[in-house]
C-alpha cells in the first residue's frame, strides 16, 4: 500500500520507517494546527493509528474534532504548569506563538497578529488523563515555547519511542539537555526538526540512517508543495469561475431587459420583411 505522505518535510515518512510494524500506534501532537495540510500525524491516522492533539486555535481544533472523531483533541496548550496564558495568534498559518519576543519579530515582518486568552495544562496531567499505553512519538512544534512543554513532561513515568521538536535551522537548543539528560539520544537533524530516539529503543536508530527514497514507496498528498504544487493554479481557475458566473448573469440579465426584447422582435420584423 502507498504511503502517502502529509508532513512538510518528510517527517511522518521517516516516522513510519521506524514504527510501521506496530499496530494501532499512538501519537501526541503538540501544536497539532490543522488536520490534513502540513500534518506529521495524519497518515498515521489513516492506517488506524489514534492520538491526542494539542491545539489552542479554534477553527483547527474545530477541525480536528471534525475530521479526527477517533482522536482525543484538546483545545489548549501545553506549558509547565495549568495556568492563563496569552497566545499570539497568526490567522491561517502554523506560526502563532506564546513566546511574545516571536509574536513581536512576526508582527515587525508585516504578519497580522492577535493575541488570546488560553488555557495551559502540562503534558503530564495530559497523559495522566488520557495515556493507557505505549507513546510511540511524541511532536512538539509550538514556536519558541520548547522548554516550558518539555518541562511540563514527567519522562521518567512517560516515555515516548521517539520525541520529533521542530528545530528550524539551529540543531543546536539550550532546552535540548531537558530531552538528552532525561535518556534520549539525538540521532537526526533534517534542518527543520531535531528526531529524539529513547535509549531502551536505540534499535530503531538504522531507520533514520539515510533521507526517505524510493524505497520508503511513497508519494505526496495532493496539493503538496513538493510535488503539486496546485494552490495558484487553483486560486487561477476559481478566478475564472467567478468571471464566467458574473458575465453569464450580466448577458441573462441583459436577455430579459426591455431593450433586449425590442430588439429581437424588431429583428423578427425585419426577417418576414
Amino acid at each position: 500500500m502507498t504511503f502517502i505522505s502529509y508532513a512538510q518535510n518528510f517527517e511522518d515518512i521517516r516516522l513510519w520507517r521506524a514504527l510501521k510494524y506496530y499496530d494501532n500506534g499512538f501519537y501526541i501532537d503538540v501544536g497539532a494546527n490543522q488536520p490534513t495540510l502540513d500534518s506529521v500525524t495524519k497518515a498515521f491516522y489513516e492506517r488506524g493509528w489514534t492520538g491526542i492533539n494539542i491545539e489552542p486555535i479554534q477553527t483547527y481544533y474545530d477541525a480536528l474534532c471534525t475530521e479526527r472523531p477517533n482522536d482525543i483533541n484538546l483545545q489548549c496548550v501545553a506549558s509547565d504548569k495549568a495556568q492563563d496564558l496569552t497566545f499570539y495568534a497568526i490567522a491561517d498559518t502554523g506560526m502563532s506563538t506564546l513566546e511574545p519576543s516571536v509574536a513581536k519579530e512576526r508582527l515587525d515582518a508585516g504578519l497580522e497578529v492577535r493575541s488570546q486568552t488560553v488555557q495551559s495544562r502540562s503534558l503530564s496531567s495530559i497523559c495522566e488523563e488520557h495515556v493507557n499505553g505505549p507513546i510511540h512519538f511524541l511532536k512538539i512544534d509550538v514556536e519558541g515555547h520548547e522548554e516550558s512543554v518539555l518541562r511540563g513532561m514527567d519522562f521518567t513515568r512517560w516515555r515516548p519511542w521517539i520525541i520529533v521538536i521542530e528545530t528550524p535551522w539551529a540543531r543546536d537548543q539550550a532546552w535540548e539537555p531537558l530531552v538528552v539528560d532525561a535518556g534520549y539520544q539525538a540521532v537526526l537533524f533534517d534542518g527543520l526538526n531535531t528526531f529524539y530516539l529513547a535509549e531502551e529503543h536505540l534499535h530503531l536508530k538504522g531507520a533514520f540512517d539515510i533521507a526517505p527514497c524510493n524505497l520508503d514507496e511513497f508519494r505526496f498528498c495532493y496539493g503538496h508543495r513538493f510535488s503539486h504544487p496546485v494552490q495558484e493554479l487553483e486560486d487561477a481557475l476559481e478566478a475564472e469561475r467567478e468571471r464566467a458566473n458574473s458575465l453569464e448573469a450580466q448577458l441573462h440579465a441583459m436577455r430579459n431587459s426591455r431593450s433586449w426584447r425590442a430588439v429581437e422582435k424588431l429583428k423578427k420584423v425585419l426577417v418576414r420583411a
